[in-house]
């Protein structure tokens, strides 16, 4: 049986449609999915997240292990309440999952990381902490509620206490605070700006009831997934896994070299990966004529070698079939894609489409 958050018989009344995602019963949507996204991109939508993992770290060691847990490095992370996005490495260099840790306090830390991986994620966390003294605190009996778009702060914010509201009118992008049991970040999953709130159940159905009736719009997981790919934003399990490397799936620059006698869970890979030259890369591409980009798709680099989509749809803001794709190093600027046996040009670029509302590329 899938498990619920404790907002499942809100979203059921409300007359979602609930679908399995990684063993929990979520919302898809509440009627019509790119309504959800206009509504995302042009003013205020909430997403019910409470199905991602959320661990403490704590102890002596917690800033110790976690250098050497992840490819980024959390010796940046001074200020408290800061945030980073990092990926967790395996011995080879590939992405066993990736997270965002914030920093707490002086070995306290908070790292959220994937839904559906979280029995693996568990595992390699109890596994790699083993050597440190430190302790993982896996979060239960709390509900996140991801709350985006250009006008998704203010409403927020109105629909808090006063204190809460206080703390969080504060925060700069990549930052959090803590406001009793709650847990604010200025972070999101969708290209816009926005937050991600955590609150203890018990608190969950009446702040949801407070942001709808500040104007904020209940959205399901399917528009959060049009929205992040807009926004160039990986998938885990589909933009990188465990058999690719960051410096494959567009995350280079998560990869924090800068300390040489740092020691990380996978840096030799990484290393030796950069030295012999990387083959592959995740990049965007355009369909400007009529048709939709899907997964699996292959895509031809004529004179070079040939790649895959690893997440494609159709793009409700540009009304253009967009994707990520792995290709050969070498590919510049254009591309085919096999399309029902027919070869379609593309446009290659940077793998980000959309922020803020607005065309990038």
């Amino acid at each position: 049986m899938a498990k619920q958050t404790a907002l499942y018989p809100v979203h059921a009344s409300s007359g979602a449609k609930i679908v399995d995602f990684g063993g929990w019963d979520m919302p898809l949507h509440y009627g019509s999915q790119i309504e959800e996204h206009h509504k995302v991109r042009q003013g205020a939508g909430m997403f019910d997240v409470s199905h991602m993992t959320t661990v403490d770290v704590t102890g002596n060691e917690a800033r110790k292990f976690l250098r050497y847990l992840l490819a980024n490095d959390v010796a940046k992370l001074f200020l408290e309440g800061k945030a980073l996005y990092s990926g967790m490495l395996n011995d080879d260099g590939g992405v066993v999952d990736d997270l965002i840790a914030y920093f707490r306090g002086p070995n306290n830390y908070r790292l959220v990381v994937n839904a559906s991986t979280f029995e693996k994620d568990m595992a390699w966390l109890t596994d790699k902490a083993s050597d440190f003294d430190v302790a993982l605190d896996h979060r239960t009996g709390y509900t996140t509620l991801a709350v985006q778009g250009p006008t998704s702060r203010e409403a927020a914010i109105r629909a808090m206490s006063e204190d809460c509201a206080s703390a969080a009118t504060e925060l700069t992008p990549f930052s959090s605070v803590s406001c009793g049991d709650w847990f604010i970040a200025r972070t999101g999953y969708t290209g816009e700006d926005g937050f991600e709130i955590t609150v203890p159940d018990s608190d969950a159905e009446a702040f949801w009831y407070a942001l709808i009736a500040e104007g904020v719009a209940p959205c399901g997981l399917g528009c959060r997934d049009t929205l992040r790919l807009e926004a160039g934003m990986n998938l885990y399990g589909s933009d990188m896994d465990e058999t690719i490397s960051p410096l494959e799936a567009n995350m280079g620059w998560t990869v924090d070299l800068k300390d040489e006698d740092r020691d990380f869970i996978g840096k030799a890979a990484i290393l030796a990966q950069k030295a012999a030259g990387v083959q592959q890369k995740l990049v965007g591409l355009v369909l400007e004529e009529k048709g939709v980009l899907r997964s699996h798709q292959r895509v031809i680099i004529p004179g070079i070698g040939e790649g895959v989509i690893t997440s494609g749809s159709f793009s409700p803001t540009l009304k253009l079939g967009i994707a990520m794709a792995r290709v050969p190093a070498a590919t510049t600027e254009t591309a085919l894609v096999e399309i029902r046996k027919k070869e379609v040009p593309v446009k290659v670029i940077k793998p980000s489409f959309v922020r803020n509302g607005k065309q990038v590329f």
